[in-house]
């Protein structure tokens, strides 16, 4: 996924791969920040919100149902957003508790902006 961001990044500012910029100049020419940690920050945004759901919420509801096991085929399992999330966590060095506090979880979630 960033091999065509890049791409497209390069395609706004009129450079080529020839010009045989960095990719962290290009970004900062265009003033974005990587794509995957546009898509982490907003999966943390989601948890926290989720997690301030009441229990009985649909979306809380749908988080706890169980998958069966048994339907898989080949190949790796597919991950689920609940270990994702979890990676996500771990990486930034969040846990659950965090979260309680909207502004501190907030401030500790959004870290892709460039400037």
């Amino acid at each position: 996924m960033s091999e065509a961001e890049m791409r497209m990044l390069r395609w706004m500012c009129g450079k080529t791969r020839r010009d045989r910029i960095r990719n962290e100049i290009v970004r900062e020419m265009v003033g974005v920040a990587p794509i995957e940690e546009k898509l982490s920050e907003n999966r943390l945004r989601w948890f926290g919100h989720v997690y301030h759901r009441p229990e009985d919420a649909a979306v809380k509801r749908a988080d706890r149902i169980v998958l069966d096991s048994n339907a898989t085929g080949r190949g790796r399992l597919k991950l689920t957003l609940d270990a994702v999330v979890r990676k996500d966590m771990s990486v930034l060095g969040l846990c659950e508790r965090v979260a309680i506090d909207r502004a501190q979880w907030r401030k500790m979630i959004h870290v892709a902006d460039p400037k």
